[in-house]
């Protein structure tokens, strides 16, 4: 009744593994949506250095102005991250990370069994005899 010992709630593992697995789900989403508002901030502000300031205006590689090729480059940056959040982490996630490793533990264990069949027949260990047969004695008796 007045027990000093706190009910703690037990989750089983597969229900801890979904729970971790959306965290970090969760986790990369905030920080694809982060680098997002970032790129959005940083064209922004690379867009008003140079046309406000005229920092720059010099500098224009191929006849484009600078900060259009910053842009297009983080642009590319955050496209890898946006690809690498929303493709390859939907399908390489952890139950493919489990199979792949299933089918290489199979791999293994096939490849171990046809050693093993391999020696045998090389190698064949010698057949043992019962301890209560004598030698010389037959064996229907």
């Amino acid at each position: 009744m007045f027990s000093s010992k706190k009910e703690t709630s037990k989750i089983d593992p597969e229900q801890r593994e979904l729970i971790e697995n959306a965290q970090v789900r969760i986790k990369q989403k905030k920080n694809l949506f982060r680098h997002f508002i970032v790129f959005l901030a940083g064209a922004v502000l690379l867009i008003i250095v140079n046309l406000l300031l005229d920092f720059g205006k010099d500098f224009r590689p191929l006849n484009v102005d600078w900060f259009v090729w910053a842009i297009l480059i983080w642009f590319f940056i955050f496209l890898i991250h946006l690809l690498n959040v929303v493709l390859f982490s939907s399908f390489m996630n952890k139950k493919w990370e489990h199979d792949q490793l299933e089918k290489l533990v199979d791999k293994q264990k096939r490849k171990i069994a046809q050693l093993q069949t391999e020696v045998d027949k090389q190698q064949p260990l010698p057949e043992k005899k019962s301890p209560f047969i004598k030698p010389n004695q037959p064996l229907n008796s």
